[in-house]
């Protein structure tokens, strides 16, 4: 589990061209950078509690659940999981007019 939190961690840093202090500072501070950065390298050993669930989640600007499920906490009631999204794409001619 350890392993796939750190996997996440790094990988939205990365998919977000961020660094551990922005993403703390999107969190508005509820998780040190140096937190951040522990869990990217590897090195944070503790569990995972709630509350550093839900500031992790905001720093990395994943739903809350994706960091919950890693961490082994249990799953919350999500009224968004069952809505059904797809692509919702216009074609557009060069000239201007719809395709």
């Amino acid at each position: 589990m350890a392993d796939d939190l750190q996997q996440l961690v790094r990988r939205r840093l990365l998919e977000l061209s961020s660094t551990a202090q922005a993403a703390s500072r999107r969190a508005q501070w509820a998780i040190a950078p140096e937190t951040i950065t522990r869990i990217a390298d590897g090195r944070h050993s503790g569990m995972v509690s709630e509350r550093l669930a839900a500031a992790l989640a905001r720093a990395l600007d994943v739903p809350e659940n994706r960091v919950r499920r890693l961490a082994g906490l249990p799953l919350l009631a999500d009224p968004r999981a069952d809505i059904c999204t797809g692509p919702h794409l216009r074609v557009v001619r060069d000239d201007g007019r719809p395709a």
